[in-house]
């Protein structure tokens, strides 16, 4: 088995186990049954959702001219389920507002920056 196949197979492995633990919380919760088969097809079903997306998204990004995926090429693989494509939109815009308060702040640390160093160059020349 080449490294290729042996990454899938983990990535498969891991999947199955995603899936099987929240499986498991799921039919205690409304106090359930699930087989072992009905894990296993979730999980196949969302790995093979997942190898989807991921070719999706990378024809997306190709198409731009582009090697980085973008959350618009996200955004657009998911338009076709509106709950997905809701969630992804909402995520985005706290990102987008998460990003633009850091920068503020940065830029509001770097301005109390230059000042102190400000005062301190005046200080040293009234020293001199």
């Amino acid at each position: 088995m080449d490294e290729d196949e042996a990454q899938k197979q983990r990535l498969k492995a891991a999947v199955h186990y995603t899936v099987g633990s929240l499986c498991q919380h799921i039919a205690a919760d409304c106090e359930k049954q699930i087989t072992k088969q009905t894990i296993a097809a979730i999980a196949e079903t969302a790995f093979r959702q997942c190898d989807i997306f991921a070719k999706d998204l990378e024809a997306f990004a190709r198409h731009a001219k582009r090697n980085t995926v973008t959350v618009d090429d996200v955004k657009l693989t998911a338009r076709r389920t509106t709950a997905l494509h809701n969630y992804i939109q909402q995520k985005s815009e706290e990102l987008a507002l998460n990003n633009q308060e850091l920068k503020e702040k940065r830029k509001r640390n770097a301005a109390k920056r230059k000042s102190k160093d400000l005062e301190a160059e005046e200080e040293n020349e009234v020293e001199d």
